[in-house]
């Protein structure tokens, strides 16, 4: 097994095809449409890397983000917005976000993304 990764976004398909693709590179993938079941997977199954969408009606990723640092202050997070918010951006990477990608994403960077962000050999 190469990890687990949390996929957190309101859109479907994109979802979707981030699934489908790292599933076929051997991670272990959990799915969340929102803040609530983003937690909820992080408390239940400790994710190695989360890609996180920045625009989550209700709770945002900023906030997620926050939260997500209170259940595992380590947890790698790389995250995703269709807006060029430099603030929200720059917010992020203040909270430790370990990278960014602007939708519409090429999904290969993404790919190389995650694996360049989750070594096989996970020493914390």
């Amino acid at each position: 097994m190469k990890g687990k990764i949390l996929i957190v976004d309101d859109q479907f398909g994109i979802r979707i095809l981030l699934n489908e693709v790292l599933q076929k590179e051997g991670y272990d993938t959990y799915q969340a449409a929102n803040g609530i079941q983003a937690l909820e997977i992080v408390s239940k199954h400790s994710p190695d890397l989360v890609l996180l969408d920045m625009k989550i009606p209700g709770m945002d990723g900023i906030e997620i983000l926050k939260r997500m640092r209170v259940i595992d202050k380590e947890i790698r997070v790389i995250i995703m917005t269709a807006y060029g918010e430099l603030d929200m951006i720059q917010e992020a990477k203040d909270l430790g976000a370990l990278t960014h990608f602007a939708k519409p994403f090429d999904i290969d960077d993404i790919r190389s993304a995650v694996k360049e962000y989750l070594p096989l050999s996970n020493t914390l």
